[in-house]
């Protein structure tokens, strides 16, 4: 458990540092992503992004444990 948590802490830390750069590359935005406008009222549902996400971090979590 203790591991995971430090993993988790230096993925949080990396990914603050390196946010300028991160933005830049669309992630949030993705094609796939649900926008749906109507009026003042906005739904968001970013599937791809989150699906992305998972991918990554299922590998980095399994080269850890490797």
């Amino acid at each position: 458990m203790a591991r995971i948590l430090i993993a988790l802490g230096v993925l949080f830390l990396l990914a603050g540092l390196l946010w300028p750069w991160i933005r830049e590359l669309g992630l949030g935005h993705l094609p796939g992503d649900i926008l749906i406008r109507h009026g003042n009222f906005y739904f968001y549902f970013p599937i791809v992004t989150s699906i992305v996400l998972s991918i990554v971090l299922s590998l980095i979590f399994w080269l850890i444990n490797r």
